[in-house]
């Protein structure tokens, strides 16, 4: 087996190093270069954030994980490199890395997502598996979450022609257990991918990650069957957040299964009774979906060296327990972009910030 690039264990080691996320990971990326520079540099910006300095992940770690990786017979993919999907890398809070098994040619097709309630109905769970095939033939790949019913639908229905799924978390790890062999083919057939390092078991926090993804991948998300404040939402609240299309199969409203996709529709979302009403939503959206030209610079922020007491305690200042967003910190706090993103990464670092979608931030709970 061959060794791993130095490279690849800096940002493996980056990335599992305590309370680095996806965007400070992307900034720390930006104003260093390089993931061994920004390794070197988190004890200094932490300690300028008055914060405890974070653990950073031992080589030993980092080299465990790729090979970890390597004997599943997967890879890494790297944000901003190869075939890393370039839909995802327009999020802000995209995954640095990624760890995939099987066909990774389905990343470059136009991709949708199927997603619904774990307890659907018999009648969801076909339509779910009818349309997924009838996308697979138009050349999309499906993708969804593996989870019970319109999921496992979802994939089943999109198996022979090309289907993607997104697990919470290690490429190892089966779960629900009763897909074990659902996910053995699709590692196999098609397109298994996974945030988390193998091993990783996928507890309460990892699934909202996982649903970023779904919805991040695609250039629209389907939502079949789901209740009001389901996880289906989310990840359709997501695709909503990342510009994507949010579409919906109605049902009867004596179904609270239902309820979820008719107020979906309700508030906007596109009507979907075929594959054809899938394929004429998205259509508007190719080619519009693009890597920015430099991954972890989707503003055109300068990195300043340093920002000054004063900036710091303006910008700390309007910090509070409810969430804000980065936008209204810059024009409140009169500094540049570039000294606010700076603070906020040293306070991020030092645990004493909570960052939220849609770019907000908030002092982290005490």
């Amino acid at each position: 087996m061959n060794a791993p690039p130095a490279d690849l264990i800096d940002r493996i080691r980056l990335i599992r190093s305590q309370g680095i996320g996806p965007v400070a990971f992307s900034q720390l990326m930006l104003r260093f270069g390089t993931a061994a520079e920004a390794i070197r540099a988190l004890p200094d910006l932490a300690r300028r954030g008055r914060g405890k300095v974070p653990t950073i992940a031992p080589i030993a770690v980092a080299e465990r994980e790729a090979e970890a990786v390597a004997r599943l017979g997967g890879r890494h993919l790297v944000l901003g490199q190869g075939l890393y999907p370039r839909a995802l890398a327009e999020l802000d809070n995209a995954p640095p890395l990624l760890t995939v098994i099987g066909d990774l040619s389905l990343l470059e097709r136009q991709m949708v997502a199927i997603v619904g309630a774990r307890n659907a109905s018999a009648a969801a769970c076909r339509f779910a598996r009818g349309l997924a095939h009838d996308l697979g033939r138009e050349g999309v790949s499906v993708v969804s979450g593996l989870a019970r019913r319109i999921d496992s639908a979802a994939h089943d229905g999109s198996l022979e022609s090309g289907t993607i799924a997104v697990v919470a978390g290690g490429l190892d790890i089966f779960y629900p257990p009763e897909n074990e062999a659902r996910q053995r083919d699709i590692a196999a057939r098609g397109l298994l991918i996974a945030e988390m390092p193998p091993g990783t078991e996928p507890h309460a926090r990892h699934f909202p990650y996982r649903n970023r993804i779904i919805a991040g991948l695609a250039a629209g998300t389907v939502v079949v069957e789901a209740a009001p404040r389901s996880g289906s939402l989310i990840t359709a609240r997501l695709a909503a957040e990342a510009g994507r299309e949010v579409m919906a199969v109605p049902g009867s409203p004596l179904d609270p299964r239902a309820q979820g996709c008719n107020q979906l529709i309700r508030d906007g979302a596109t009507l979907i009774q075929n594959a054809s009403d899938v394929l004429e939503a998205v259509r508007t959206l190719s080619g519009r979906v693009a890597s920015p030209v430099y991954p972890f610079d989707h503003h055109g922020i300068a990195t300043p060296l340093d920002a000054d007491e004063d900036v710091r305690a303006r910008v700390e200042g309007l910090l509070g327990p409810s969430p804000v967003p980065v936008d209204e910190l810059v024009r409140l706090s009169d500094a540049s972009a570039g000294e606010v993103q700076l603070v906020l990464l040293e306070l991020d670092l030092a645990g004493r910030i909570d960052r939220h979608a849609g770019n907000k931030v908030s002092l982290a709970a005490a």
